[in-house]
């Protein structure tokens, strides 16, 4: 299937590593040009270079997306590059772990880590995203639905991005900017394989959690939730808005017998 992506300009905050290095991936597979900011320069200038290998248009930019000024600069280095913004997927974040009993000032910055570039990237692409009638795409997570425990910083921030994106699609709708969330829940990535290693049984519990997904009783690929991202971000789904879809093997919404009785 033609997404008729080739040649759109994609702006992914996060897209070295995991599920953003993923995304980026399928949007460079159907053409588009992607800009990738990310603080990482080594990951961010391998993957720009592996890129242009391949023929592919992946541009690293590199910046720290809790200070404010870098997310403008990211937006104006992506349109002084490609001369447009047609989508901007809000991927970077951390399950940084900051409780309830962490104090006010880590939660604070929690939500600086994780929820107000999602606001600052957008605020300023809106106006290229108005021009291209483009659209967003917020990358969340299944502990804004199901809590986790110990991270109330990453559960907030989550939360708020579930709202916003429905804040958005109405918002926006008159502009011709569609805005989607995908969520995803136990996806494996190298962040996940490392977490694994430091258990006293990986094998074992790498098994007790697939067990608990009922699609599949396995983990979800990257890749999975990119090709998710990249079919909403098209013009195939051009009367998709305000949706909070879920890429997770049915794990958030089982019914809770189902775990009980593996």
């Amino acid at each position: 299937m033609d997404l008729q992506l080739a040649g759109k300009v994609v702006l992914v905050t996060g897209g070295s590593k995991g599920i953003g290095l993923g995304i980026v991936k399928s949007f460079l597979s159907e053409g588009a040009k992607v800009a990738n900011v990310n603080r990482s320069a080594e990951d961010g200038r391998q993957l720009e270079v592996e890129s242009a290998k391949r023929g592919q248009d992946c541009y690293f930019i590199q910046a720290d997306l809790s200070d404010v000024s870098a997310c403008q600069r990211a937006v104006d280095a992506t349109v002084t590059r490609y001369g447009r913004l047609d989508v901007l997927v809000n991927n970077a974040g951390v399950n940084d772990g900051v409780g309830l009993d962490a104090g006010p000032d880590a939660f604070l910055a929690s939500l600086q880590r994780n929820l107000l570039h999602v606001y600052a990237m957008a605020h300023y692409a809106l106006p290229h995203l108005k021009q291209s009638q483009g659209c967003i795409i917020n990358i969340g997570s299944k502990v804004s639905v199901t809590g986790q425990g110990g991270t109330s910083g990453y559960a907030a921030s989550k939360g708020g991005l579930n709202a916003l994106t429905r804040e958005w699609a109405l918002d926006l709708a008159q502009d011709g900017i569609r805005v989607n969330a995908v969520i995803p829940a136990e996806v494996w990535t190298p962040l996940y394989e490392n977490w694994l290693d430091t258990m006293p049984d990986p094998l074992g519990t790498r098994r007790a959690i697939e067990d608990m997904i009922p699609f599949g009783q396995r983990f979800t690929t990257c890749e999975e939730i990119a090709d998710t991202v990249v079919f909403v971000a098209s013009p195939k789904s051009s009367h998709t808005t305000g949706q909070i879809l879920f890429v997770d093997g049915g794990y958030t919404h089982f019914d809770r017998k189902y775990s009980a009785k593996q």
